[in-house]
């Protein structure tokens, strides 16, 4: 595969590349790269996370050796599922099993668990000289990766290792290429940051769109939200449910959580059910078509949408209707996770996990 191809492959549906001049140098030179992305095991896996994972096949097939790190004690330093380490590690076999019912070729990637890195004290080491750099105010500002607010720093202190912990991650690694949301910019920033003052290598950010909840933005206008606002408020979460649409839910519950969404006529912005389509359907397969049916009742016939492009301007033209769309996303998604349900179904030790991790989100 050539370079241009090969770019093309790792930066599609990015929202962001720091920077692409450095990525393509890099290719250009026949540098192996290799590349990350750290998860929280904190619980089910929703359809948000789905963006992530086809950019790590993307990644893969572009060459690029890559590690996924499951983040057990940052997820126990964010108080995800308790604290309960032994549930933490199930909620990171389920996403592995995810990963494998979804297509993501696991037997190419490797998976690190925080365990190993921790048990390591040249870790620690590292982890010292990277606090070491950064001021208290500097790391303060990112803790937004967690999810969380500035100020909880002042009622946890465990709070405020996480963003060194995270850089310390990519240094740690060795990887060429740091993957994560938007959310996560702040961390792979003061990682670039600190490697200049290190005189280490900065790692290029890989940046995917954050996915929408359900619910939208409520009463506040598009207009007035900005992505950090977004990233931490609005996103879809696994801890509210009523958000979100899971890879293993049903398309009778599709249909139904998709018929409650936010989608405003003409508004695109912040618009989930836009969003669905545009960074989960379109990219899910070469090729593919939005079809929307329009009913009987109202004259009729279907639009064939061939790009994400193509929907977000005959959307804010007024030419789809909002329940035409949701029922056309509703039922290409539920046909796109059928391999996750059939794989959950047929898999003893997945379903269990699944189960036990079901009977925790709901006491939740």
């Amino acid at each position: 595969m050539d370079v241009e191809k090969r770019l093309k492959l790792i930066t599609r549906n990015a929202v962001e590349v720091v920077t692409l001049d450095e990525l393509r140098s890099r290719l250009e030179a026949g540098e192996k790269l290799r590349g990350y992305i750290g998860f929280e095991p904190s619980g089910l896996f929703h359809i948000g996370w789905l963006i992530w994972a086809f950019k790590v096949k993307d990644l893969v097939e572009a060459g690029v050796e890559f590690t996924i790190l499951e983040a057990t004690w940052h997820a126990w330093v964010n108080d995800k599922l308790g604290g309960n380490m032994e549930l933490i590690r199930k909620a990171a076999r389920h996403v592995r099993h995810v990963l494998e019912a979804i297509g993501v070729p696991v037997g190419k990637i490797k998976f690190v668990d925080a365990e190993e890195l921790v048990s390591d004290k040249d870790y620690w080491a590292l982890f010292l000289k990277v606090a070491k750099s950064n001021t208290l105010a500097r790391v303060k500002r990112a803790l937004t990766i967690m999810g969380r607010r500035v100020e909880e720093g002042e009622q946890d202190f465990s709070k405020l290792i996480y963003p060194a912990m995270q850089v310390t991650d990519i240094f740690y690694l060795g990887v060429d290429i740091a993957l994560g949301g938007t959310d996560q910019r702040k961390a792979h920033m003061l990682a670039r940051d600190t490697a200049e003052k290190l005189k280490l290598r900065k790692p290029i950010a890989i940046h995917t769109p954050l996915l929408t909840g359900l619910q939208g933005l409520g009463r506040m206008n598009p207009s007035e939200v900005d992505e950090d606002t977004h990233a931490v408020e609005f996103k879809m979460s696994k801890s509210k449910p009523e958000t979100a649409i899971f890879v293993f839910d049903s398309p009778e519950d599709i249909a139904r959580k998709l018929r409650r969404a936010y989608c405003p006529p003409r508004e695109t912005r912040f618009n989930p059910v836009i969003e669905i389509a545009k960074y989960i359907l379109f990219p899910s397969r070469p090729g593919y078509k939005l079809v929307i049916e329009r009913p009987e009742k109202f004259g009729g016939g279907v639009i064939e949408v061939t790009s994400p492009e193509e929907l977000e301007k005959l959307y804010q033209e007024g030419k789809i209707h909002p329940l035409d769309l949701k029922n056309a996303v509703a039922r290409d998604l539920a046909e796109l996770l059928k391999p996750v349900r059939e794989y959950f179904e047929r898999n003893e030790e997945a379903r269990e996990t699944l189960e036990e991790l079901k009977k925790v989100a709901m006491k939740g």
